[in-house]
């Protein structure tokens, strides 16, 4: 799991607490808390995993979402009150079970000698399958990124264990009522699990049945190899993000202890102004990713601080979220027209809040994602890859670390395009990114820098460091057999280190691993070459 073992002790124990708040005093506004802490969980199951969990968790949100109602309501029934009880602690099992397993990994680890640039298998990865042969590719390739699967029939399935692995299904030979059943088991017994079904026939019908049925992911007969390989390595990796900023523009202090308690249980960092003429002030200051905007307020109302807001250009995007208890069709359409991007109407449920926030906040990141990152590999680009670095120095002059940049070229790359085509180039420099977002850490850089070209800063790493971890990857690289119809072929990179403080800054480190690049493609390719601070001019 991507999450720490600590993080998901947190959520499990915040949900335990606000339900056993509301046993003990069943009033309505101990269930808003319990609403919030249990999709708090929900949410942070979605962005952080185990993913398999979130079965479990998604049914009791809803359960609890049902029985939300008012003060008229509380308390809810014995029956419903049993029932969410039973879901509530069979969820804290199961939670148990996982961090038993994840610190299971670590003391294997950390017992094996492992480094922070080595292989951190996070998941264990199963296949089931009436016949392995159909997926020896798929495993090699898997293999290749350190990824090791262990492989069961469907007459020998794996015992009930403290783990949730990736599990891959293959469904062929199998009626749909006895795959149906298999994977419904499967998901009883490893509710932590992501499960991706393989071999689909891609009609409605079946692909309603598996997802029913407990499976996360279907991939169709004749989905391609890297499409799957894509996927399993993206579990195993999962992006990590900032926490969400939001800035508060409200009058009323207990409007504002209402939503930043609502925003604070998701772990989203907020900042609250009572007078919306200091809006422009705060936004270049705290940075938020969404604006909440009272309408009314004394001196300026939040339509006029919208449409302030919105004559700036680098403001035009952020998303803000009215709230008002204006219940005017008409005025609330007027509102939006005027700068706004949606409106809630006062009293709002704090879980709905919620809700409309994060998925504003995740589309306005999605639109700042593809502005800094490559489309093709998900690394940085050109530019955002030079403003990395330019922080990274920064940093590292105050600190007294040293930098390496190493500069990275597909060798021949421009033979593989013309034999086999350029999808396949693009699967190359798919799989190099792969490699080196898996073997480097969260704090290194790692950007396609142009075309074949990759730019990596190796923070806090000497030249000779640099050198060390980069011709791990570059002879692990080379033994990729990339497919190409019923063959496969291997091809290599070479690379240029430089580093910090032997080459002061940015342009000049690029420089001078471009040059060692070019020396070490001139020594025939396959190898890396080091600048050297006496060679400089």
């Amino acid at each position: 799991m991507s999450c720490s073992p600590v993080e998901l002790a947190e959520k499990n124990q915040s949900v335990l607490v606000t339900w056993q708040r509301y046993r003990k005093d069943s009033t309505f506004e101990n269930f808003v808390e319990f609403a919030i802490s249990l999709n708090s969980f929900t949410e942070f199951l979605i962005a952080k995993g185990p993913n398999g969990l979130l079965h479990s968790a998604r049914e009791l949100e809803q359960s609890a979402l049902n029985l939300f109602g008012d003060e008229r309501t509380h308390p809810i029934n014995d029956l419903a009150m049993q029932d969410i009880h039973g879901r509530v602690h069979n969820i804290s099992r199961l939670i148990e079970q996982q961090i038993a397993s994840a610190n299971q990994r670590q003391e294997r680890r950390e017992h094996n000698g492992e480094t922070a640039h080595e292989i951190q298998r996070s998941r264990d990865v199963w296949l089931i399958a009436q016949d392995k042969e159909p997926w020896r590719d798929l495993l090699s390739q898997l293999g290749y990124f350190g990824v090791r699967v262990d492989y069961f029939t469907w007459q020998h399935l794996p015992a009930p264990m403290q783990s949730n692995p990736i599990v891959m299904i293959d469904i062929t030979g199998l009626e749909p009522a006895s795959w149906a059943v298999q994977i419904r088991s499967l998901r009883q017994q490893f509710a932590g699990s992501q499960m991706i079904c393989l071999s689909m026939q891609s009609d409605f019908n079946n692909l309603q049945m598996a997802l029913q049925a407990g499976c996360d992911t279907c991939f169709p007969d004749d989905t391609p190899l890297q499409a799957i390989v894509a996927h399993v390595l993206e579990l195993n990796d999962p992006l990590e993000q900032e926490a969400f900023r939001v800035l508060v523009v409200e009058d009323s202090s207990t409007a504002i202890k209402l939503i930043q308690r609502a925003l604070e249980e998701h772990k989203i960092v907020s900042k609250a102004i009572s007078d919306p003429r200091f809006v422009l002030d705060e936004l270049r200051d705290f940075q938020p990713d969404l604006i909440l905007m009272d309408m009314y307020m004394p001196k300026c109302t939040g339509v006029e601080a919208a449409r302030v807001i919105r004559q700036h250009a680098q403001f035009l995007s952020i998303p803000i979220v009215y709230l008002s208890g204006e219940t005017d069709v008409a005025l609330q359409i007027d509102a939006l027209r005027l700068g706004g991007d949606h409106f809630l109407t006062k009293p709002f449920n704090p879980v709905f809040l919620n809700a409309i926030v994060k998925s504003k906040i995740e589309r306005y990141r999605s639109l700042r994602r593809s502005m800094y990152h490559d489309s093709l590999t998900g690394l940085l680009n050109h530019t955002s890859t030079k403003s990395a670095l330019d922080r990274a120095l920064a940093e590292s002059e105050k600190d007294q670390r040293p930098v390496s940049v190493v500069m990275v070229d597909i060798d021949y790359f421009k033979k593989v395009n013309d034999t086999y085509g350029h999808p396949v180039g693009d699967q190359v420099i798919r799989s190099l990114a792969w490699l080196l977002k898996q073997r480097l850490r969260k704090t290194d850089i790692i950007g396609r820098y142009g075309g074949e070209e990759f730019l990596v800063g190796l923070v806090g790493s000497t030249a000779q460091q640099a050198l060390q971890i980069m011709d791990k990857i570059r002879k692990d690289f080379n033994q990729i057999q990339h497919p190409y119809g019923d063959s496969y072929f291997n091809i290599s990179f070479s690379g240029g280190i430089a580093s910090y403080p032997e080459f002061s800054d940015r342009e000049e480190l690029v420089l001078r691993a471009d040059e060692a690049l070019y020396r070490a493609k001139r020594g025939g390719r396959n190898q890396l070459a080091v600048a050297q601070a006496e060679a400089a001019v």
